[in-house]
């Protein structure tokens, strides 16, 4: 009788450590969970910022015809279209 109390009490013991690991697996986890959303965030940011940056240069390039304008002038307006429609989906996954 005594041998089936000392193994409860083991495994009452064994399941409270496994709790307490359990838990902090899951505070690492969160941490690990929002330094990801935050280098993900970091990284939308700074593939915005290039495209920009390419709507940037593609204005700024002189010595252009018409056509070339016109061809520029349609890209950057395809270009703002696709930040909006990024920038809707972003809303709605926050949502």
């Amino acid at each position: 009788m005594n041998l089936i109390v000392e193994k409860t009490k083991n495994l009452i013991q064994m399941c409270e450590a496994l709790q307490e690991e359990n838990d902090l697996l899951k505070l690492e986890l969160q941490s690990v969970q929002a330094a990801f959303d935050t280098s993900s965030d970091k990284i939308s940011q700074l593939e915005e910022k290039i495209k920009a940056m390419a709507v940037a240069k593609s204005l700024e390039e002189a010595d252009l015809d018409k056509s070339a304008i016109d061809e520029k002038i349609l890209d950057t307006k395809q270009k703002i279209n696709d930040f909006v429609r990024e920038i809707d989906r972003c809303i709605n996954l926050l949502k």
